[in-house]
């Protein structure tokens, strides 16, 4: 593991039967509440993701990597099982590590989800580093976003190479798709907070995603400062670049996702879910309408100035993303929220 690893780490508290509606952003469940609400929705891309997607993705990593074990890489497999027990996860899922000297990690697969961790992770983060990583790729299993990841994949390659027609009529949809990514990505950066339960830890992964180095080399408060700079004000060209540079992108930028943690713990949010304060598993969930509005509230909450017009042609790539899925003319609402591409983690 890394120089950077912790002799002793805190006990974290096991958030028992805790729901993924806790660490979800609320436009990253409305979105999701919107597909679901579609009759057959999910069974056809299911039927899809399995024909196509998920066997010769397993085959290939059992093929080309190395599965974590309590002989193979015994300390790692110790840190995903800790992320397992506080997360309350239903079952013990795959991880395997792959040589690449990258710092990442992903989630995949739909009936027997399995995450992979770049063996760069390893020797650059912190234990308390690794475990962030490790919740978050189990946020992304528990919250059921690979099947719509995959969807995200297979109409992206559609708006790439098909029709001019075909291309017309995914375009909205697939913009409507990665604003929706982006917030999932917000979301399973606090289940990686939730599993570590070091709010350093979480912000820091960002530092060593976005430059590497060690604690020697970096400090977080000075990388905290950066993320300010860029969240704060600016030209209106400033402010539409932010946002032209995201669209079609599926990560926010590393800055801002450390300033995002930041603002969840200083809105109370992560304390008040360590002190049980949170939705369980088998609570009725809401409406998807009571969602989608929740969504929209996040919106126009945040949407204004001249961040607000700059952000108009992502707002009506959601009211089109909406209208595409519903088929019914309703409209949502669109980004506000400066977020550009950071494609790892």
């Amino acid at each position: 593991m890394s120089t950077n690893s912790q002799a002793v780490r805190p006990i974290a508290k096991k958030l028992e039967g805790i729901a993924p509606r806790a660490w979800e952003h609320p436009a990253d469940r409305a979105a999701l509440a919107t597909m679901q609400a579609i009759p057959g929705f999910d069974e056809v891309l299911k039927k899809l993701f399995s024909i196509f997607g998920e066997r010769g993705a397993r085959l290939a990593f059992q093929a080309n990597s190395v599965r974590v074990s309590a002989k193979q890489f015994p300390r790692l497999h110790k840190l995903w099982l800790d992320v397992h027990d506080i997360l309350d996860a239903d079952q013990e899922y795959e991880l395997y590590v792959s040589q690449a000297p990258q710092v990442n990690a992903g989630a995949f697969g739909l009936e027997k989800p399995w995450v992979v961790l770049l063996s760069g992770s390893l020797r650059t983060l912190s234990d308390d580093e690794v475990g962030f990583i490790m919740g978050h790729e189990l946020g992304h299993v528990l919250s059921g976003h690979a099947l719509y990841h995959t969807m995200l994949v297979m109409l992206t390659r559609i708006a790439q190479g098909g029709l001019p027609v075909l291309q017309l009529a995914t375009t909205p949809i697939v913009l409507g798709l990665l604003e929706w990514y982006r917030k999932s990505e917000i979301s399973c950066d606090r289940a990686g907070l939730l599993a570590v339960q070091q709010p350093d830890a979480g912000m820091s992964t960002m530092m060593r995603l976005a430059g590497g180095g060690t604690d020697e080399e970096m400090d977080l408060y000075e990388f905290l400062r950066q993320a300010d700079e860029y969240r704060g004000g600016g030209a209106a060209l400033d402010q539409l670049m932010k946002v032209l540079n995201t669209i079609y992108t599926t990560h926010p930028f590393l800055v801002l996702r450390a300033a995002l943690l930041r603002d969840w713990l200083e809105e109370g949010a992560y304390d008040r879910i360590l002190r049980g304060e949170y939705p369980r598993r088998g609570d009725a969930p809401p409406a998807w309408k009571d969602e989608a509005t929740a969504g929209l509230r996040h919106y126009t909450g945040k949407v204004s100035g001249t961040a607000g017009k700059a952000g108009e042609a992502v707002r009506k790539a959601w009211e089109a993303f909406e209208r595409g899925l519903k088929g019914d003319g309703e409209k949502g609402a669109g980004s506000g929220e400066d977020e550009g591409p950071g494609e790892r983690g």
